[in-house]
């Protein structure tokens, strides 16, 4: 008999998990059963970022499986994996400790497609013989991909940047923003402190629900090459997001306020919005899965296929979150065609059996798979390979 879902529960644990989510929050690890799986259900693993697990168990509901927390230090899938925190070994761990080679007959693991920046398949299978399969990028074709035998169709290898996504990184933005604000406001101006929650979650809401528009502009900028911390395209965006602020504060001065023409009162609301507007903007790019952060500097890399080493098994294809490559059939060999596109996230590298695939910065200095391997983003998405190379 299968467990009745708690809407409650995972309604809450959104809302809550939302508002902090800049903020880890650890789950169990281990083995959990979903539904009643037997010896040949299937086995998928996922981080220990509670909310994620959440999200997995009810995508998963209909489904009798086994699902493995591996521990992430409670960071979702692709910040731990590429970060350093989803690797060879929390997989390897979880595999060995919880049992889970005591409940089935096969040793097939599917993993989530962003854990591929972090976890070896090659080093996987050779340290458990269990094999890794790459699920899809969004839990919400689990599903589809298990009824249809492992097989991703083409939606489910890509990340998008859908409406309810750009809503929850406007409250994840919004919410932290606006108490951390209200410490410094309370003293001095503690009557307009819901204006100023208003002013913050409405410049937050506009930042992102309009982020189709400004998409174009960014993909402008990059195709120029011109990988500036703070270039014309975001220059537009903070004076397009910026005139909504003014907008809202013309409208609390004149309309919310007794003294509407006092001028400090609207000098400093206008400060206010456009120091709001500039920390939404300044890495607009780096809080999108669309964009690399542009907090990088100039440690920019691009994609390097070795036409020797490659031997058109498409792996590449297969855990490219952003469907940067095509496969030249004829010649059997990987292209990276869409270098545009590209977040730099390395699972390409990582996963590559043949180390057909290098990243090549400016300079062109080549840093070979061992090295990508080796050394992951920091917290400010910034790889850390330069420094570390002699």
């Amino acid at each position: 008999m299968k467990k009745t879902f708690n809407w409650l529960s995972y309604f809450w644990i959104n809302v809550v998990e939302t508002l902090l989510r800049f903020f880890p929050f650890p789950a169990k690890t281990g083995m959990v059963k979903i539904g009643s799986p037997n010896r040949n259900s299937p086995v998928l693993l996922t981080c220990n970022f509670q909310l994620t697990v959440r999200r997995v168990k009810h995508a998963l509901k209909d489904v009798d499986c086994y699902l493995l927390i591996a521990n992430t230090k409670g960071i979702n899938v692709w910040c731990a994996a590429t970060g350093g925190h989803l690797n060879n070994h929390s997989v390897i761990s979880v595999i060995k400790t919880s049992g889970i080679e005591k409940q089935v007959d096969h040793k097939k693991i599917v993993l989530p497609q962003l854990a591929a920046p972090g976890v070896e398949s090659k080093v996987i299978k050779k340290k458990t013989s269990w094999k890794v399969l790459w699920g899809p990028v969004d839990i919400k074709d689990i599903k589809e991909f298990l009824d249809n035998n492992f097989t991703k169709s083409e939606k489910m290898h890509k990340v998008t940047f859908p409406l309810i996504e750009r809503i929850e990184m406007a409250i994840m933005w919004a919410f932290p923003l606006s108490v951390f604000l209200s410490l410094i406001w309370i003293p001095f101006f503690i009557d307009e402190l819901l204006a100023l929650w208003v002013q913050v979650w409405a410049i937050s809401l506009i930042t992102f629900l309009l982020y189709p528009i400004f998409e174009p502009l960014l993909l402008k900028e990059k195709r120029q090459k011109k990988h500036a911390f703070f270039g014309w395209s975001k220059s537009l965006i903070l004076i397009f997001v910026s005139s909504f602020a003014l907008l809202g504060t013309v409208v609390y001065t004149i309309i919310l306020n007794t003294n509407m023409f006092e001028p400090w009162l609207f000098a400093r609301w206008c400060i206010f919005s456009f120091i709001v507007s500039i920390i939404l903007v300044i890495d607009l790019t780096g809080t999108t899965p669309i964009f690399k952060s542009d907090t990088h500097g100039d440690k920019v890399f691009t994609i390097k296929v070795d036409s020797e080493k490659c031997e058109g098994t498409g792996i590449c294809l297969s855990v490219c979150p952003r469907n940067c490559f095509e496969m030249d059939e004829e010649k059997s060999l990987a292209i990276f065609k869409r270098e545009q596109d590209c977040v730099q996230c390395s699972a390409c590298i990582v996963q590559c059996p043949f180390d057909a695939i290098q990243f090549e910065d400016q300079k062109g200095n080549i840093f070979t798979p061992e090295t990508v391997r080796k050394f992951k983003l920091n917290l400010s998405g910034k790889r850390t390979i330069r420094e570390n190379q002699s």
